[in-house]
């Protein structure tokens, strides 16, 4: 096994505590079944929520989805004019078996355009 990092991210539509769960929840398990990845396989989660989002921590929604023994962490975003409101991004350490360049890096929705170099 070899220790992996994968991003990703999502914009979300409106800053209350259910969506943005829905939506991490969306980001994590299209993260974990695009990259072949159990929960067992995730070392650490580091989350980030652009300055808007107030209503939840998105570790919570790592939690609800049974992402217990995992540490997780997050932090505010860079206060950046102009960047994309609303956005929630994930910095994965996983185990396994895929290279880099086998990694699938998870950009939904309009979070897409942030990153075009690595969004599959």
């Amino acid at each position: 096994m070899t220790v992996r990092a994968v991003r990703g991210a999502v914009q979300l539509d409106r800053d209350e505590a259910e969506h943005m769960d829905e939506r991490v929840a969306e980001l994590l398990t299209a993260i974990l079944e695009r990259n072949s990845l159990t929960a067992d396989d995730l070392i650490s989660v580091w989350f980030t929520a652009t300055p808007d989002l107030h209503s939840d921590f998105p570790a919570a929604a790592a939690r609800k989805l049974g992402i217990v023994d995992v540490p997780l962490i997050c932090a505010q975003e860079l206060d950046v004019t102009g960047a994309m409101p609303r956005v929630v991004r994930v910095l994965a350490h996983v185990e396994t078996e895929l290279t880099k360049a086998e990694i699938t890096h998870v950009y939904l929705g309009a979070a897409a355009a942030l990153r075009k170099d690595i969004a599959q």
